[in-house]
């Protein structure tokens, strides 16, 4: 009886340890990522259009890095709609359009924390 019930319990256990770990894991990277779009937002608020670009170049590149981990672990549709409004935010910010671009950037912050939240232990996510 304890052989059969070993196995069972040894995955449970690995399958928890994995969604904590990986609850972290998504925390910590939309936290880097809302950090470096909030840089990108101080540098367009200063009009410094060419930094704020750049910032969201360099925080685009840290997003493309982990397409395949994100695919893996969450809903294609939230990370196609981050990707998408990533292209739009650098459109703006190459364009100058200050009012537009802080839009973007806040629905972006938005769609970051919800990528985070989906792949949180809960009971709203468990149920």
């Amino acid at each position: 009886m304890k052989k059969g019930f070993l196995l069972p319990a040894a995955a449970l256990g690995a399958i928890l340890a994995f969604c904590l770990w990986n609850s972290a894991a998504m925390a910590a990277h939309a936290a880097r990522w809302q950090g470096q779009l909030d840089q990108a937002d101080r540098l367009a608020q200063a009009e410094d259009w060419g930094a704020a670009a750049a910032a969201i170049q360099a925080g685009y590149a840290d997003w493309t890095a982990r397409q395949t981990y994100l695919h893996v672990v969450t809903n294609h549709d939230a990370v196609d709609g981050a990707e998408a409004m990533y292209h739009r935010a650098l459109a703006f910010a190459e364009s100058r359009e200050g009012s537009e671009l802080r839009a973007e950037l806040a629905d972006l912050r938005v769609q970051l924390r919800e990528l985070a939240e989906m792949e949180e232990l809960s009971w709203r996510n468990v149920l």
